[in-house]
């Protein structure tokens, strides 16, 4: 396995004062053997979460160790926190889908399943991208075209919503003084026909982020006819990434049914046509 960092670097302006934010970037991608030969193998690119304050280090390294085994070349983004304004972090992301297919050749990638995971407020931030690729803030913030386009989406407990059920957190710490941007930060508002296809998991029981988030989500994406697969899990709470020993801080987030969830979203990047 290769690990190497690479810096993304996007422009901010506000009030007159640009700003160069930066992020990084870091693969966990399977070296290229002549005895297996090239793969064209999916990427996934993994959003942590942490409230926008934070970037949570179990929902990173550990969850692109395991996509990595199976075969899926895999990425983190420790995107620009705390305090950070909208629309950076999702910039940095743009940048970051972009610069993965450029280099699909490298990394032995299909440039057509690149996915983008994200776990709670970095659930927030893939889904950002996954309804906003085609917004003029991203593409003329970047010059982008389509290049920076997620194929799918795989949302693990997010954040979705700044109305009734809103991790209050989360949306604070994105906002500038002016609130321009507000009215993005509710997603399944902005679901369209152009909304990647999506796997997504919540537990009912989640006093972080309520499972309304996901429920509003899938309600939409189903109002526009997009695919998806949705898994709602009776008990688990918030949090619980690989949902095993691997990335657990107490017994109680040792959960065999949640932890199926990684099974199920592996099987369905494999197949997207299934």
């Amino acid at each position: 396995m290769k690990i190497e960092t690479y810096k993304i670097t996007v422009p901010y302006s506000q009030n007159g004062t640009k700003t160069e934010y930066e992020a990084t970037l870091t693969t966990y991608t399977l070296e290229i053997f002549n005895e297996i030969g090239r793969k064209k193998s999916p990427a996934v690119i993994i959003c942590p979460g942490g409230g926008y304050y934070k970037v949570a280090d179990k929902e990173g390294e550990p969850v692109a160790v395991r996509f990595a085994a199976h075969g899926i070349q895999a990425f983190v983004l420790n995107y620009s926190v705390p305090y950070v304004p909208f629309p950076v972090a999702l910039l940095e992301l743009a940048k970051a889908t972009a610069y993965v297919r450029e280099n699909a050749d490298k990394w032995d990638i299909d440039p057509d399943n690149i996915s983008v995971c994200g776990f709670s407020a970095g659930g927030h931030l893939a889904a950002s991208l996954g309804v906003h690729w085609n917004s003029e803030l991203v593409k003329n913030s970047l010059g982008f075209s389509n290049e920076h386009k997620p194929n799918s989406l795989i949302l693990c407990y997010p954040v979705i919503t700044s109305g009734k059920y809103a991790h209050e957190g989360s949306m604070q710490n994105i906002s500038s003084p002016e609130n321009i941007f507000e009215d993005m930060f509710s997603l399944e508002n902005h679901v369209s026909t152009d909304t990647p296809r999506t796997f997504i998991w919540h537990c009912a029981d989640d006093d972080v982020v309520p499972v309304e988030n996901t429920l509003l989500f899938t309600l939409s994406l189903s109002r526009h006819k997009i695919s998806f697969e949705s898994h709602i899990y009776p008990f688990g709470g918030h949090g619980i990434s690989l949902c095993d020993e691997t990335t657990s801080y107490t017994i109680n987030e040792h959960n065999e049914k949640c932890s199926e969830w990684f099974a199920k979203a592996t099987d369905w990047i494999k197949n997207p046509d299934k």
